[in-house]
């Protein structure tokens, strides 16, 4: 990953770019309770233009789920990654079929919740075929959640832990947001075009790097030390702006 600049807002999107957002702390600001969130009506709006102006290429890249997420955006459906790539919409209105967790994540879960009862702040997000443990009300319990959870990952479950903002999560092996970003540009409404990646998290350099590759451009929200995105923004109200502005 490289350094990226300290102050460098993105320049604007041509009619040939694709756009891809990260949800939580690049659209809408991190909150102890991921249900307790919510949009901004303007925000939407912005986005929703935006997708007209690039004839329907943009694209959700989240962690949460595809249900969650048209929850959040309603009535504005996109096309989308859920649960970082594991669940895939290609284009507006298209359905998504119900997916299974094993047995060994709802027995995960149970025991999660019960470790949560007891440890005030600590949250356990059930997203069906993953499991998020949350630590924001907690931070002095990270590093012994994250340890826990490494403890109990079945070496043959065909999952991986993805670490975030003070989260640690459960996800399917196959999935990441670059992998997302790579199915994504293989539909007729973004092939072609000059991917451009936003996002905050450790789960957005895998967009990053996947734009970055196909002769795009990355976002960075906030900051931190090594990066592979190569501009940045301040904070989701910076995003906000940044929005509007190509929304004119």
């Amino acid at each position: 990953m490289a350094i990226a600049p300290s102050s460098s807002h993105p320049p604007l999107l041509d009619t040939r770019c694709a756009l891809f957002l990260d949800v939580d702390g690049t659209l809408i600001e991190f909150a102890d309770d991921p249900a307790c969130v919510h949009l901004l009506p303007q925000v939407r709006e912005d986005i929703g233009r935006i997708s007209d102006r690039l004839d329907g290429a943009v694209a959700l890249v989240s962690g949460r789920p595809l249900s969650q997420l048209d929850a959040l955006f309603a009535p504005l459906q996109l096309p989308a990654a859920g649960l970082h790539g594991h669940q895939m919409r290609a284009s507006q209105h298209a359905e998504q079929a119900a997916q299974l967790a094993p047995e060994w994540l709802h027995e995960l879960h149970q025991k999660a919740m019960v470790y949560a009862h007891a440890r005030p702040g600590v949250l356990v997000e059930d997203k069906g075929v993953s499991l998020a443990l949350h630590w924001r009300g907690a931070p002095e319990l990270g590093e012994e959640i994250t340890r826990l959870a490494h403890e109990h990952l079945p070496s043959d479950a065909g999952y991986r832990l993805q670490p975030g903002d003070h989260v640690i999560e459960y996800v399917p092996a196959g999935a990441d947001k670059g992998r997302a970003v790579e199915q994504l540009m293989q539909y007729a409404t973004f092939k072609g075009r000059t991917p451009v990646y936003v996002g905050d998290d450790l789960t957005d350099e895998y967009g990053f790097a996947a734009a970055n590759a196909l002769g795009g451009w990355s976002v960075l929200v906030g900051a931190r030390d090594s990066t592979a995105a190569g501009w940045r923004l301040e904070d989701p109200a910076a995003v906000h702006a940044w929005l509007r502005d190509n929304a004119r």
